[in-house]
């Protein structure tokens, strides 16, 4: 993050107005665009998405939770609350 002297960017009536609530202070602004939700810039979000799609089919196939597990590296634990989202 850069940072620039308002003065140099916004015109002097919104300056004057901004510095009636903060003078002197360092404030951030944010970018107009929505923030992402987690995973969606990296692909991380879609990966985990399909992984558990895989899981709960093969679940479905009748493998049981605790190859599950060991196929994907999780917990059983993790296995379970994967099936029982998707269950629902």
């Amino acid at each position: 993050m850069k940072y620039r002297n308002a003065s140099e960017i916004l015109p002097d009536n919104l300056l004057k107005e901004i510095q009636k609530y903060t003078s002197g202070e360092a404030i951030y602004i944010p970018q107009v665009n929505e923030r992402q939700k987690w995973g969606q810039s990296s692909g991380a979000r879609r990966y985990y998405e399909e992984r558990n799609e895989k899981i709960y089919t093969r679940y479905k196939e009748g493998v049981s939770m605790q190859e599950l597990g060991k196929e994907f590296c999780l917990s059983v634990e993790s296995i379970r609350k994967i099936v029982y989202k998707y269950q629902l």
